[in-house]
């Protein structure tokens, strides 16, 4: 299986991809968000990025999947494994599920910021879902300003409107946030490759509905 893998050094990371493609810190970086972000510095604290959880809040069993919008893994595992998960454990309550994003790329962390652009867990789910449906279609170009464009196109059959959109995707302190926020996340957990999980503080590589359903019923008992 193949798997795309980051590489942290020192205090910044290096994020291997196919043919290289470098990824800095968002303030090290030109280009990292599109349109005015290029001109926007961060400043002061950085806002808090707020967990995405599913299910039960108070369940036994806590599930976190780190993913990423742009990885084909993680695209084939919210369209098969995950709705029975959803179905059979988040839905009935038996579980908590938390989402955290991995950025390998920009294209990434722009679909991230649009996800978490109105700050509202369904919003986030729900253009989640849409994400990783389409995730062939806004990402075929492989060219920063289309992705974007097809990005944004995206977004308004979820119902954000242009203005909003220009203000998420301008918002740098917001986009330094999440990376920082990515960055500590994954060298805590251990996090190498999308999609991998941290089933109750153990981590799983990516598996079979039937294995993840038995791993779960074990540790509900």
């Amino acid at each position: 299986m193949e798997r795309r893998t980051l590489l942290a050094a020192g205090g910044g990371a290096l994020l291997a991809l196919g043919g290289g493609y470098l990824l800095t810190r968002p303030d090290e970086q030109t280009g990292l968000l599109p349109g005015a972000a290029n001109a926007q510095e961060a400043s002061g604290d950085l806002p808090e990025v707020v967990e995405m959880v599913k299910g039960n809040p108070d369940a036994a069993v806590e599930v976190i999947e780190y993913a990423s919008f742009t990885c084909p893994h993680c695209a084939t595992f919210h369209a098969n494994q995950y709705q029975a998960l959803q179905a059979n454990y988040i839905d009935t309550g038996k579980i908590k599920f938390v989402y955290r994003e991995v950025y390998f790329d920009r294209p990434g962390l722009w679909a991230s910021m649009i996800a978490r652009c109105p700050g509202d867990t369904d919003f986030f789910f729900n253009m989640s879902a849409l994400l990783y449906e389409k995730q062939r279609e806004w990402l075929a170009s492989g060219d920063p300003a289309t992705i974007v464009q097809d990005l944004r196109t995206l977004a308004k059959t979820a119902g954000l409107d242009d203005a909003t959109l220009d203000a998420c995707l301008s918002d740098g302190p917001k986009a330094e946030s999440l990376f920082t926020w990515y960055q500590e996340n994954a060298e805590r957990d251990g996090i190498n490759s999308t999609p991998s999980f941290i089933i109750d503080g153990q981590k799983y590589s990516n598996m079979p509905y039937d294995e993840f359903a038995a791993t779960l019923d074990g540790k509900l008992g």
